[in-house]
């Protein structure tokens, strides 16, 4: 009996010590210190170096793919369910990432993407950082809305690329001699690249083709970028709410509690109010 509740004891000490070591900050920084290092040293290979500096490299390698199989593991037994921690996509992304890192390297046609995929260890900051979480669940929830803009201009690149294949291929078949052409010109209008060269050399021929070129940086450079940027803005405002009133912090929380403030004393008004019409004779 004594040496069960010995064994009780010592794992319930492993247990608060695990998740004191998951949720503390040093280790977290600790962590992303090693990913920065971890993508250094991927770029420190890609110079043509000495033979001592190569094996320090893969010396150095070993004990980072060490600390990030120990890393992964904690935050692992950290559940309470080991199936918990696979619920969420970043830890699911980060367990492959050290899985893969694992496998052993040879000079194989394998090679090149072992160590591909190594350099894609620096994505785990992400799920590291909540400020990283909030951005790229922005970006990912904000990619719905942001396709139908991108169809909207596209629709209007094809048709300005047509107007201008059309009407300025013989002026300089380089830059608008079929339609495929036209767009990558159009493309390069909309990021001001010497554009004001493409519209001078067509405004040779038509004086009033300023406003072809005019109305399309409008259209695309200024209301359709802008657009997109709103787009996000708003996606990343409502993430970093979700985030607050999760977390019971910020702005975001003291809205939310109000909100409920409000629908409670709601309901307790319905409640006087029926209680008064029900009395009503």
């Amino acid at each position: 009996m004594e040496i069960i509740k010995k064994t009780d004891n010592f794992k319930k000490k492993a247990n608060a010590l695990i998740k004191f070591i998951n949720s503390n900050k040093t280790f977290e920084f600790f962590v992303i210190a090693i990913i920065i290092l971890s993508a250094l040293s991927v770029g420190i290979k890609s110079y043509d170096l000495p033979n001592s500096y190569t094996l320090v490299l893969g010396f150095l390698d070993n004990i980072i793919t060490v600390i990030f199989v120990i890393e992964i593991t904690i935050r692992l037994l950290a559940e309470k369910k080991t199936l918990d921690f696979f619920k969420n996509g970043w830890n699911v992304f980060d367990f492959i990432i050290v899985l893969i890192a694992i496998i052993p390297i040879q000079e194989t046609d394998a090679a090149t993407l072992g160590r591909l995929i190594r350099i894609f260890r620096l994505m785990r900051m992400v799920s590291l950082i909540p400020e990283l979480k909030i951005l790229m669940g922005a970006l990912f929830k904000s990619l719905a809305p942001l396709g139908y803009v991108v169809l909207l201009m596209f629709v209007i690149f094809y048709i300005y690329a047509a107007v201008g294949t059309i009407y300025f291929e013989k002026i300089n078949p380089d830059l608008w001699g079929d339609i495929s052409i036209s767009l990558l010109t159009l493309f390069r209008v909309m990021t001001f690249e010497d554009w004001t060269d493409v519209m001078y050399e067509v405004m040779e021929v038509y004086h009033y083709s300023w406003i072809y070129f005019l109305s399309f940086i409008f259209l695309s450079a200024f209301t359709f970028l802008n657009m997109m940027v709103a787009i996000v803005v708003e996606v990343m405002d409502s993430e970093r709410r979700k985030v607050e009133i999760e977390n019971d912090i910020g702005e975001g929380a003291e809205i939310h509690h109000i909100y409920e403030e409000m629908i409670k004393m709601q309901k307790k008004m319905d409640k006087i109010l029926d209680k008064q019409s029900n009395n009503t004779p």
